[in-house]
């Protein structure tokens, strides 16, 4: 029995064998690429994993052929389904008129009434008594404060009709005439008693400099960069029209 040479105590061969059929192979550098030339092989640590075909990886293009998903709020674009459709402002300013019509029916009601009042009131002076001239004054003036009357009670019918039929509903009367509401920007939900409120006031504000804020406000959606059509009153209460 041989113990080897001093160089080697325990007898081991210093060259391995030449590999044969069954032998163990090789294991390449940790981190290098595993698996034969032509043949799938799994990535070592440190390099980045490739999409398969069919799948889009974090930051890589989707597939050839399938259309991009895209956030509720954003408009459609390229003709794919799932988007919501901006109302076009020819629909925004139809329901426009038909809510302004509305409340011009309103308003002569009232007019009509608090005018019919105001005259009951001029018959009841007899022009034969001596207190004609003050019923006559008194019934003057209560003509005259019908008007504040009216005007008070028409600004509150207007006020609760487009925050509460917006805030709630999602839509006027004229939106739904035409087909179209108001719902929130970034979840598509309706807009909510807050913010149908910032979105009226808004334009109401625009309102007491002889109308013109008001108008720039209702215009200011041709000129929004965002594609969504926005208004200012749109923006503030983040909110957008859509079409049903």
């Amino acid at each position: 029995m041989s113990y080897g040479s001093p160089d080697n105590p325990y007898g081991q061969p210093q060259n391995p064998p030449p590999p044969g059929p069954g032998a163990p192979q090789d294991q390449p550098p940790y981190g290098a690429p595993q698996g034969q030339p032509g043949q799938p092989g799994q990535p070592g640590y440190g390099y980045p994993q490739y999409p398969q075909q069919g799948q889009a990886g974090y930051g890589y293009p989707q597939a050839p052929g399938v259309p991009p998903q895209q956030g509720y709020g954003y408009p459609q674009q390229g003709g794919y389904p799932g988007g919501p459709r901006v109302a076009s402002m020819a629909r925004r300013f139809s329901a426009r008129l038909i809510d302004g019509a509305a409340f011009l029916i309103i308003y002569l009601v009232l007019i009509f009434a608090g005018v019919a009042g105001s005259i009951g009131s001029m018959q009841d002076c007899d022009p034969n008594s001596v207190n004609y001239d003050s019923c006559m004054n008194d019934a003057g003036s209560d003509f005259a404060g019908s008007f504040g009357v009216v005007f008070i009670v028409f600004m509150l019918i207007a006020v609760l009709y487009e925050w509460l039929m917006i805030g709630l509903v999602g839509a006027t009367l004229g939106k739904l005439c035409v087909g179209i509401r108001v719902v929130k920007a970034d979840t598509g939900q309706k807009p909510g008693l807050g913010s149908a409120f910032i979105r009226y006031i808004i334009a109401v504000v625009g309102s007491f400099a002889c109308g013109i804020g008001q108008l720039l406000v209702y215009l200011s959606p041709f000129w929004d960069k965002s594609g969504r059509q926005q208004g200012w009153h749109d923006k503030a209460a983040s909110t957008m029209v859509i079409q049903n």
